[in-house]
């Protein structure tokens, strides 16, 4: 049997903890379905289903996730009606898992730290009904533009925009108040989303050489700090590389008394790992959560939910 190492591009190969391997090497050929969340602020769900169908797109259920269907055949359905109404959102399946380990629900106070382009935020803001605060914040006046133009389609109103430096965010004057929850989808890799083309060339790889896991270790903890005593967070990538996940998580609970929660999602999951290149981590980060690209057959993704005691 041929090496699946050898089908993968030497970024990937390092990462030989992923689970069925060849299968995930067979993956990173395939393109990724299209999913659409359908947007109940707006409309039922069943009404958006009869206008998509009327103008010729078809859907199915994506089991575990109502608020999300898989579009089948062609078209685009970015110039469909129902877009432009903001009855529907395109997000990958496994995006909307921070969200629902966050568990937010109405009245609660809640910090996205990096909100553009607001696929995370309006679904928070779906889940709480569009009651309560939520404070969509990004450090890029340019994604500012995407972040807003989308909460305004989707019709979010319980949305406040802000414009910092996620690890410089400001801190609140009294240890004992602080946001209900955070989420921190950190800048990251990508490595979640990587394909491979048929001359086997790495596409959607990021360019650059800046120091991602110093960036997340200063957005997880300055995170942490605005939570409240009893507060959730969630630190989530849609990269591969523990170096971005499990070596961030493990440097929060070194620096603060942060505890790790162990949820169930509703995709196919692995426990985080406790080894990476010579590193060892926190015994507990294996209450971290790993999604692959060719378990869920969308983006690759990496979620910690944790808690302030």
């Amino acid at each position: 049997m041929a090496n699946p190492m050898a089908t993968v591009p030497a970024p990937l190969q390092q990462y030989d903890f992923i689970p069925d391997f060849e299968g995930y090497a067979r993956s990173l050929r395939h393109p990724f379905p299209t999913y659409i969340r359908l947007n109940t602020l707006k409309a039922p769900e069943d009404e958006i289903e009869r206008l998509l169908a009327q103008e010729g797109f078809k859907t199915r259920p994506v089991p575990g996730l109502s608020l999300f269907r898989r579009v089948e055949g062609e078209g685009n359905i970015g110039d469909s009606m129902a877009f432009l109404m903001g009855l529907i959102y395109p997000q990958s399946i496994t995006s909307a898992l921070p969200v629902l380990a966050l568990e937010p629900r109405p009245g609660m106070a809640v910090l996205d730290m990096c909100a553009s382009p607001g696929g995370k935020t309006t679904l928070l803001a779906q889940m709480m009904d569009d009651r309560g605060l939520i404070v969509a914040n990004d450090r890029r006046m340019d994604r500012l533009t995407a972040l807003t133009a989308n909460l305004k389609r989707m019709g979010c109103t319980s949305v406040v925009v802000t414009f910092h430096r996620g690890e410089s965010f400001p801190l609140f004057p009294d240890q004992e108040r602080g946001f209900d929850a955070v989420l921190v989808d950190a800048p990251c890799s990508g490595e979640g989303r990587y394909k491979v083309d048929v001359q086997g060339r790495l596409l959607y790889r990021v360019p650059g050489k800046t120091d991602l896991p110093a960036i997340q270790k200063g957005l997880i903890l300055r995170a942490y700090d605005l939570l409240r005593p009893g507060g959730r967070l969630v630190y989530s990538t849609c990269t591969i590389n523990p170096l971005e996940n499990e070596g961030v998580v493990d440097y929060l609970l070194k620096k603060r008394r942060a505890e790790v929660v162990c949820w169930e999602p509703p995709l196919p999951w692995n426990r985080g790992v406790s080894t990476f290149l010579g590193c060892s981590y926190d015994g507990r980060t294996h209450g971290c959560r790993r999604f692959y690209p060719h378990q869920v057959d969308a983006t690759g993704f990496f979620v910690a939910l944790l808690s302030k005691p």
